[in-house]
C-alpha cells in the first residue's frame, strides 16, 4: 500500500514549525494511544503512522531529504513495523513524551505540560509570529528524457507567479508612515479567548485575522501592488535535477513559489518529474533493457554489433552459439543511483529474427540446412 504523505498524516502545512509538528503529534498520540484504545487495531496503526511521520519531520536532515524527494529520499526507508506493538513505539519516543506522560529529567516537563496550561510566554509567541500572509505553493511538471535522468541535468523554466513588489519591497505600503496599529488586536497581532474547564482556565491565543498577525494595517497602499506587497509576473526558475529520479517523484524548491502578501514568506515550488518514453530502451529500476534482434547465422557464428546506450552507441561482442532469450550485461551503462555512487547496468536481451517470407532459393537452402544432423532438434 502506498505510504501517505507525512504532513497529511499530522494534519499540518509543509512550512509548519517544529512546535506545530509537536502539537499535532501530541494530539494524535493522545487520541490513538493504545492505553486509550485497548484492542483497537485501527487506532494502533494510526498511532504508529503518526509516530513515523513525527520521527522524520522532527529531524532537520531527514525532513530536508523528505521535502526534496518524498519517501524515496529517506535512505533505507522508515518502517515502524519492526516494533512489536504500539507500546514499543511509545517507549521509543519517551524522550518526546517524558516518562509515562510525566516530566523530563531536565526539569522542562513533558509536551503534555503545554497542553494542560504550560507553554511559552506571550513574548516568545510574538517573536515566532510571522508577518503577512504566506504565499501558495506551485506545482509544475517537468518532462525528462532517460538520458537526462541517467546523469542529472539543469533546466530553466519560465513560469507565472506572484513576485515581491519592488516598489514597496513587499510591505504593501506607499511609505513607512503608511502603517497604523490594528484596531482589533491593538497592535499586538494576537487575539485572546479565555475559557474554563475541569482542568482550569485556558487562554487560547490566535493570530489576528484583521492584520494577518502583523499588528499593523496599511492606511496608504502602494500603487503598484494595490497594497498586496506582490505582483503577478513572469519568472525564470532554475531546476537542478539529480541523477536517478523516478517518474512522478518530486523535488521541492523551498521559498521559490508565490510571494506572500505584505511580506509573508514565499511558498514552495513542487517539481513533479515525468519520464519520457525512450525510442529503444526500457527502464527497469536503475537498469535499462535493450532488445537486440540477431539473424540465425549471427547467433550461430557470433558477430560484433553496435547498440544504442544512454551515452551514445557502443560496440558489443556476440559470442558464437548465443541462445535466444539470453541477457548480456553492459556494466554501469544504466542510470546513476539517486543520492548514491555507482550506476545500474544495460541489459541486452537476445532475440532471434525469424523472417515471415522467404524466396524460393532461400527456402531450398533452408531445407538443405534442416537435414543436417547438427541443425536438427533432438526429440
Amino acid at each position: 500500500m502506498e505510504k501517505r504523505d507525512y504532513y497529511e498524516i499530522l494534519g499540518v502545512e509543509k512550512n509548519a514549525s517544529k512546535e506545530d509538528l509537536k502539537k499535532s503529534y501530541r494530539k494524535l498520540a493522545m487520541q490513538y494511544h493504545p492505553d486509550r484504545n485497548p484492542g483497537n487495531k485501527e487506532a494502533e496503526d494510526k498511532f504508529k503512522e503518526a509516530a513515523e511521520a513525527y520521527e522524520i519531520l522532527s529531524h532537520d536532515d531527514k525532513r530536508a531529504k523528505y521535502d526534496r524527494y518524498g519517501h524515496k529520499g529517506i535512505k533505507g526507508g522508515q518502517d515502524f513495523q519492526g516494533f512489536g506493538d504500539a507500546s514499543d513505539i511509545f517507549s521509543h519516543f519517551s524522550d518526546i513524551f517524558g516518562s509515562s506522560f510525566g516530566g523530563s529529567s531536565s526539569g522542562g516537563g513533558s509536551i503534555f505540560d503545554d497542553f494542560f496550561g504550560g507553554g511559552g510566554s506571550s513574548q516568545q509567541r510574538r517573536r515566532q509570529r510571522q508577518t503577512g500572509t504566506p504565499g501558495a505553493d506551485l506545482k509544475i511538471t517537468l518532462k525528462l528524457t532517460l538520458e537526462e535522468i541517467a546523469k542529472g541535468t539543469t533546466k530553466k523554466v519560465k513560469i507565472k507567479k506572484y513576485n515581491t513588489c519592488e516598489t514597496c519591497a513587499g510591505s504593501g505600503a506607499k511609505n513607512s508612515s503608511s502603517f497604523k496599529n490594528c484596531t482589533v488586536c491593538g497592535g499586538t497581532g494576537e487575539v485572546r479567548q479565555v475559557s474554563r474547564s475541569v482542568f482550569g482556565q485556558f487562554v487560547n491565543v490566535t493570530s489576528c485575522n484583521n492584520c494577518s498577525g502583523t499588528g499593523k494595517i496599511i492606511s496608504d497602499k502602494c500603487i503598484t501592488c494595490s497594497g498586496e506587497g506582490r505582483v503577478n509576473s513572469e519568472a525564470t526558475v532554475k531546476i537542478n535535477v539529480p541523477a536517478g529520479v523516478y517518474d512522478n517523484s518530486y523535488l521541492t524548491l523551498q521559498g521559490q513559489g508565490n510571494a506572500g502578501k505584505n511580506g509573508g514568506r514565499n511558498g514552495d515550488i513542487i517539481v513533479i518529474f515525468q519520464e519520457l518514453q525512450h525510442e529503444f530502451l526500457v527502464r527497469d529500476g536503475d537498469n535499462v533493457i535493450y532488445e537486440l534482434n540477431l539473424s540465425f547465422p549471427e547467433a550461430v557464428l557470433g558477430t560484433d554489433v553496435e547498440v544504442p546506450t544512454l551515452s551514445g552507441r557502443a560496440k558489443l561482442k556476440i559470442d558464437a552459439g548465443t541462445q535466444a532469450g539470453k541477457y548480456l550485461k553492459m556494466r554501469e551503462k544504466g542510470i546513476q543511483h539517486l543520492n548514491s555512487h555507482g550506476a545500474g547496468d544495460q541489459l541486452v536481451k537476445i532475440n532471434i529474427h525469424v523472417p515471415k517470407h522467404v524466396t524460393a532459393n532461400e527456402k531450398e537452402l533452408l531445407n538443405q540446412l534442416q537435414k543436417m544432423d547438427n541443425i536438427k532438434v533432438a526429440t
